[in-house]
């Protein structure tokens, strides 16, 4: 079982980049964040064509998360409980035995901006959310852009953005207090050393230096991780197309025995 999450930054943009992704790489579960679309604008038909069932939390122009699955799901939450102010950023749902999550992380802003005192608010309703929802037993999987580097291997230079945005011990903490609860950093489970990175900047040729961030996780329970055969950053898919302008984000799918 392949499964996936990709900060899509734009469905209509990015809608035929999706649906080639699907065809090459052809997984079975998809968590999308930052669609930027209403639910009733959502492209169904075009999903649901090749293979696709299609769960979603849209909202116009920004946010928005959705769920992909090559079976049919069973909602189970859409929204963060208390956080409906910060929009259309979780949607929960369950497929067998697998409680499957979707997230997109408030940015923050700057430090100063009154967003980022929200982004950490946000970030211990979801700690919270979790605990009352699942317990790290089950097979459980929290995935999506959670706009923080939990650690100096997950950005290009610690050393100048260290106490940043997504590099402040208030975030590092927060993303400390999930693993504490019970999940795991599939990726730097598998690869404790690697230094590679899931966003870059479209300026200043940041892809091309390879001057990115480590933003994007898929977060498991334990039961998930015994299962996983491997974990991919697909940076082919941060490289232009004939005519398909990529998402500042790449995909990061795991492989699960089954």
């Amino acid at each position: 079982m392949r499964i996936a999450t990709w900060n899509i930054n734009g469905l209509r943009a990015r809608v035929d980049f999706l649906l080639l992704w699907l065809k090459e790489r052809k997984p079975d579960l998809v968590g999308l964040q930052e669609i930027k679309i209403e639910d009733k604008n959502f492209f169904y038909e075009a999903l649901e064509t090749e293979g696709y069932y299609a769960l979603v939390y849209g909202q116009k122009a920004w946010n928005g998360v959705a769920i992909l699955s090559r079976e049919p799901l069973q909602l189970v939450q859409k929204g963060l409980p208390g956080e409906d102010e910060m929009g259309a950023r979780l949607i929960s749902a369950r497929l067998g035995e697998l409680n499957f999550t979707t997230i997109y992380c408030p940015n923050g802003k700057q430090l100063t901006h009154a967003d980022f005192q929200r982004k950490l608010k946000w970030l211990d309703s979801l700690s919270q959310y979790l605990k009352k929802e699942q317990h790290p037993s089950q097979s459980a999987i929290v995935c999506g852009d959670f706009n923080i580097c939990p650690s100096p291997l997950d950005t290009w230079n610690e050393e100048l953005f260290n106490g940043e945005i997504f590099h402040t011990q208030e975030e590092r903490i927060r993303f400390q207090h999930l693993l504490d609860y019970g999940l795991f950093d599939i990726y730097r489970e598998l690869q404790p050393d690697d230094h590679s990175f899931s966003w870059w900047d479209y300026r200043g040729g940041a892809f091309h230096k390879n001057e990115g961030l480590r933003i994007d996780f898929l977060l498991s329970t334990s039961p998930i991780l015994k299962k996983t055969q491997r974990v991919i950053i697909d940076r082919e898919y941060r490289k232009k197309r004939v005519n398909l302008t990529p998402s500042d984000h790449v995909p990061v799918w795991i492989d699960l025995d089954d």
